[in-house]
């Protein structure tokens, strides 16, 4: 079957195919180092490492380029703000502190490190190199107000509009803080001239004068330095489709460049059935977020619903998806107690520890997955459709336990474990105990209740039964259920 993607270009689910066989190249918008991660920073990245983590396991070498926007009016703002109200703050110190607090949020999630993530200050020659281009293709222009500014001439490149569709005429004016010196309004900053106002370490020089790159030109640079002038796939929130995607795709082709193949944009985040902004309060950072919930169970809520769809945030999704989750591990623990305790004769001790021992690492392919979970997957990677398989092996999983149908145990767990491989979510990775840091916390818990529940065992063998329900109802009170089976008892929290 031929993998299939939603081209925002084309508006239409396409085949993808890969400009270069078994490779894909993917340049995915980072973030504006501003202010702390938000449920949507959160959202959009995880969209992006699942489609990496589908083209691993279906044989491809992926690369990921993902950019950190470093400098920007934005960054300089709340530097100027915090220095107002007393702080001492570089806007570079900013910048650095907020994106370490991203990589410490992706790396909660499981979120695979990029192939290179490339800050926009250490790009700078690229951008102006870029710029030249234009210029001397009569694209671009130095402002003429005689400041270093330099504008995009949309005008002069006739399919500008074609991502999203609009026609110039109809278009809002660039949004640039300082719109003097342009031929037109929409025409946008492709240099910006250093103002006074902006401290001096802000400022780069060029042929045109001291300033910093306009926010759209970056990214055209770093995907052309680090993925060629034609890769596969473009991607980044809806959001961004206008200005920022529609400006880089009039940019690069411009200046000659094929940029990319397919644009992806996944959907955006709405809590209580709002959209998610400043101006209303209602966003939900990051920080706040990992303290609620599990890491592990996060990354499953935020995945579990398909990339372009919009996440809607309640108070209970988080619960649900606790919930959800903690059928999969429940079934993964008594898939691994039956199968420890089964005759050898039953399971070989081969085909156990091919469940055990693997696909952790990303060693999962097509081969272990169920039908159903592939044909998801290429279809504009459904993750819904996916997740849906994934439970019903579950499902099965726990009636062959059940049944005692060791072959049918194993099959089912090795498809399970195989699409929590994919997907980011088994729960054996140690990238989960170390994210969570009670990894030792839950070992010691474990002990604790195993030595109680050898002791209930003993009991009942006595026939001390009254021994034995105390410890029971001991358990229980701490919110700690029993279950008992043919193959022995485990235990798990209320």
């Amino acid at each position: 079957m031929t993998q299939r993607i939603y081209d925002t270009h084309a508006q239409a689910v396409v085949d993808f195919v890969p400009q270069n066989a078994g490779k894909v190249g993917l340049y995915v918008c980072g973030p504006t180092v501003q202010s702390s991660p938000h449920i949507g920073h959160l959202r959009s990245t995880l969209v992006y490492d699942q489609m990496r983590r589908w083209f691993r396991a279906t044989g491809h070498d992926v690369t990921l380029i993902r950019n950190v926007t470093d400098i920007d009016d934005k960054i300089l703002a709340n530097a100027q703000l915090a220095a107002e109200a007393g702080g001492t703050e570089q806007w570079w110190a900013l910048a650095y502190r907020v994106e370490r607090e991203f990589t410490a949020a992706y790396d909660a999630l499981g979120i695979l490190a990029p192939t290179y993530e490339p800050r926009a200050t250490a790009n700078i020659r690229e951008m102006v190199a870029l710029i030249e281009r234009l210029i001397e293709r009569g694209h671009a222009y130095q402002a003429n107000d005689g400041s270093a500014s330099v504008y995009f001439d949309t005008a002069s490149w006739p399919e500008y509009g074609t991502l999203t569709r609009q026609k110039r005429d109809q278009m809002e004016d660039a949004a640039d803080s300082e719109p003097v010196g342009k031929r037109d309004p929409r025409d946008f900053a492709l240099w910006k001239a250093h103002r006074g106002s902006e401290p001096e370490s802000a400022s780069w020089p060029s042929p045109w004068g001291d300033g910093r790159p306009g926010w759209h030109i970056e990214c055209s640079a770093m995907a052309a330095r680090y993925l060629g002038d034609a890769f596969d796939i473009h991607g980044g929130g809806l959001d961004l489709r206008f200005p920022h995607h529609e400006n880089e795709l009039a940019q690069s082709t411009a200046a000659g460049q094929a940029f990319a193949k397919y644009w992806i944009h996944n959907g955006l985040v709405n809590t209580g059935g709002q959209k998610m902004s400043k101006s209303l309060g209602n966003s939900l950072f990051a920080a706040d977020l990992l303290a609620e919930a599990r890491p592990i169970v996060l990354r499953y809520y935020l995945g579990a619903a398909h990339y372009r769809s919009v996440l809607d945030y309640s108070a209970n999704s988080l619960s649900e998806a606790a919930a959800a989750f903690d059928r999969i591990e429940g079934f993964l623990a008594r898939a691994h107690e039956y199968i420890v305790g089964a005759a050898e004769d039953t399971l070989a001790g081969e085909a156990a520890a091919q469940l055990y021992l693997g696909p952790l690492g990303g060693a999962a392919t097509t081969e272990s997955l169920p039908a159903e979970f592939t044909a998801a997957m290429l279809d504009d990677f459904a993750i819904p459709q996916a997740l849906a398989a994934l439970h019903e092996a579950v499902r099965a999983g726990n009636t062959a336990i059940d049944a005692g149908d060791g072959d049918a145990l194993l099959n089912r767990a090795i498809e399970v474990v195989a699409m929590l491989d994919v997907l980011g979510l088994d729960p054996r990775d140690s990238v989960w105990g170390a994210a969570s840091g009670d990894a030792a916390a839950d070992t010691a818990l474990d002990a604790l209740i195993t030595g109680l529940i050898e002791q209930r065992a003993d009991a009942r063998a006595n026939k001390d039964f009254a021994t034995s329900d105390a410890i029971r109802d001991r358990l229980a009170g701490a919110g700690i259920i029993l279950e008992d089976s043919p193959n022995g008892t485990r235990w798990s929290l209320i």
